[in-house]
């Protein structure tokens, strides 16, 4: 692995600026796949404490991965075995032995909302797993028939927002008081809008700034692609039930080369990089409604934790000071009820 690792990562050292600054992270992962999905195969407790130690992590949000579900369970309650694992880490985080930080404050778990209505009972169980930390799911629709656009299908079926069958098991979600996370690309994004507006009751978090993709296909045709990508951010921040996080851009998918340097790039370079993606995302949703996220380990294949937030701040330098708290702490806080 010739990046991505700690050791390349070591090769570009910055001090934290601004470590007073509260912190809430709203959307990393925890996971033991020991396979070759990911570079960094383990990542718990230690391996997320190690990373964000510069920085003022108050809490964060753990958001499901598909690890360490139960396969002694039906197969569609199976994911609850993921939050019961991260139930034991977060109380592990709870009991200050770690520090400070209150790792897994909030969980973000599974279920199959193509179920519809028959989603309810396996949702029961996730907050019986976890009923203090438990806030609502992940269901990731993310489809693309391009081959460079890496991501496992977790349901391979097209346009699953639509169905009756997912809009009822939506409604659900909201009925209960859950939140849910929503992870696709952005020519997918028409179908989210559908879902905010069929339900307007459901607390939606659009992730990874709506998915720009700039590889494969769409890396020759990049400024149509984000003509289009804009206008369905635009028309996706009309609807007041949905936030959206701005991070997940060190994911190759999104085009840019970081992940390929000899030298990792540093906070300056990635800042001024990042900018007109989050600048486009914060005028369009206001710094009430977006939330900085780090997206590790994934992200880690491009940059360190310090790095990615030591960026976050020097970007955000000239917003207000109740505009940062809200973006980078607040506005999480109040979304995952922390």
């Amino acid at each position: 692995m010739p990046y991505g690792g700690n050791d390349w990562l070591d090769l570009n050292q910055e001090e934290s600026i601004e470590p007073e600054l509260p912190i809430c992270d709203p959307h990393h992962h925890f996971w033991d796949l020991r396979s070759e999905r990911t570079p960094y195969g383990k990542y718990l407790l230690n391996e997320l404490l190690s990373d964000f130690k510069d920085h003022n992590i108050k809490s964060t949000v753990f958001i499901e991965a598909r690890a360490m579900y139960n396969i002694n369970l039906e197969k569609s309650y199976q994911s609850v075995g993921e939050v019961e694992f991260v139930q034991g880490l977060s109380a592990a985080s709870a009991s200050g032995i770690y520090g400070n930080s209150r790792a897994a404050a909030a969980i973000i778990g599974h279920a199959n909302l193509n179920l519809g209505s028959k989603v309810k009972p396996i949702l029961e169980s996730l907050v019986a797993a976890s009923p203090n930390r438990f806030r609502g799911i992940r269901h990731i629709v993310a489809k693309d028939d391009d081959p460079k656009v890496v991501m496992r299908q977790v349901y391979d079926l097209k346009e699953q927002m639509t169905t009756k069958n997912f809009i009822e098991g939506a409604k659900v979600l909201a009925d209960m008081g859950l939140t849910f996370d929503s992870w696709m690309y952005f020519h997918q994004l028409p179908e989210l809008l559908n879902l905010a507006k069929k339900v307007p009751e459901l607390e939606i978090v659009l992730d990874h700034v709506g998915g720009l993709l700039q590889v494969g296909r769409y890396s020759t045709i990049k400024k149509e692609v984000k003509e289009i990508w804009k206008k369905n951010i635009s028309d996706l921040s009309e609807c007041p039930n949905v936030k959206i996080k701005l991070g997940g851009l060190g994911m190759p998918i999104f085009g840019y080369d970081w992940h390929e340097r000899d030298i990792p790039i540093g906070s300056d370079d990635l800042a001024f990089d990042m900018a007109p993606i989050l600048d486009f995302c914060i005028e369009k949703f206001t710094p009430e409604r977006g939330m900085f996220e780090s997206n590790f380990p994934v992200d880690k294949v491009s940059f360190s934790y310090n790095i990615l937030y030591n960026a976050f701040k020097k970007y955000s330098k000239d917003f207000s000071k109740s505009e940062r708290a809200a973006m980078f702490h607040d506005n999480a806080v109040k979304f995952y009820k922390i």
